[in-house]
């Protein structure tokens, strides 16, 4: 690269680093950048594939110590003096960036403007003799510049391996306490997943570093993790509350009790139950639904009154008697009115 564009291209302002970032803030702002901008990332997009040439010619500079020192000392020549397209005593009476250097190229400034072809070598070419890397080698010894692969070219970054998608079937204890699995991967080799306490159906786990291997770094492995249902606990979706339905008698839904409910970790709850609770109301024990690493979720009870399918004859005789002392309440009566509305 010829110093003018070094003098015209900002590379802290392309990165979005300070003049005083550190090798890793570089080298970090780099990586996302080129992530952001990759040609494969931006098919066809002609601006973002400009922006990825511009960022990993910036990258090129500021991550060598010796292009950097060179650059900030041409940028900083460059600040004190106007650079012009214009011959000698163009506008402001500036200097012509070809009168300063025509000395090097094997001409005097004069009052003559001269085209001068940059090659990669040779006498009067950039990588010859009196060229510009004479000149950049005063300020720091190493003589190469530019991005890699050319002068104004650029080198995509190695790639990385590709990623591994899978899949797996966990029973639904597992995700109440969490466990490891073993997948086989295609070359035959085992790699074992740890399944966190309180995963859920359908979701997807990253492991970073576990898929195929690259020049660039191994890919990523990710694993989409299905529960088995339950026959008793039903978990609530997109929370980490689990839900039980719990039969209670009649009497008890009547008169008011005190019930047992099991819970995840395999003991029981005690849950009131007040007088005149009627069939599908809902009750929350706080913390006692799936534990994560985020926190706990709770039990949501549900009370369904069960009738008996069989009555003998002294158990029919008492609802017979209950319905005579309660002959006076219809639970229907406004109903034709609701349904008016």
């Amino acid at each position: 690269m010829a110093s003018q564009d070094w003098i015209d291209k900002d590379f802290y302002s392309i990165l979005g680093v300070s003049k005083d970032a550190s090798a890793a803030d570089v080298k970090k702002a780099y990586r996302k950048l080129a992530r952001q901008y990759h040609p494969d990332q931006n098919p066809g997009d002609t601006e973002a594939e400009q922006r990825f040439k511009d960022i990993t010619e910036a990258n090129s500079v500021l991550s060598d110590p010796e292009e950097r020192k060179q650059y900030d000392a041409i940028r900083a020549m460059g600040s004190g003096a106007r650079f012009t397209a214009g011959g000698p005593g163009g506008a402001g009476g500036s200097a012509n960036f070809e009168d300063l250097f025509g000395d090097i190229f094997g001409g005097g400034g004069g009052g003559r403007r001269r085209r001068t072809t940059y090659s990669t070598g040779g006498a009067g070419g950039p990588g010859g003799p009196g060229g510009f890397e004479d000149l950049f080698a005063q300020f720091g010894g190493q003589t190469g510049y530019g991005a890699p692969g050319g002068y104004g070219g650029y080198q995509a970054p190695p790639a990385r391996g590709e990623d591994i998608r899978t899949e797996t079937t966990i029973p639904f204890r597992s995700s109440v306490h969490g466990t490891t699995v073993k997948l086989r991967r295609g070359n035959g080799q085992e790699t074992t997943v740890r399944i966190p306490r309180g995963v859920r159906d359908g979701q997807k786990l990253k492991l970073a570093g576990k898929g195929h291997s690259g020049a660039g770094g191994a890919g990523d492995l990710y694993v989409t993790v299905h529960v088995t249902p339950h026959p008793f606990f039903r978990r609530v979706e997109g929370t980490d509350d689990v839900e039980v339905t719990v039969p209670i008698t009649f009497p008890e839904a009547a008169l008011g009790a005190t019930i047992e409910v099991p819970v995840l970790d395999g003991g029981t709850v005690r849950v009131k139950v007040p007088a005149g609770t009627s069939s599908g109301r809902r009750f929350r024990v706080k913390g006692r639904g799936f534990g994560t690493a985020k926190g706990t979720g709770n039990l949501i009870v549900t009370v369904e009154v069960h009738v008996p399918a069989e009555l003998d004859e002294q158990a029919q005789a008492a609802v017979r008697a209950f319905a005579e002392a309660t002959a006076d309440e219809d639970p229907r009566a406004r109903l034709a009115e609701k349904a008016r509305v």
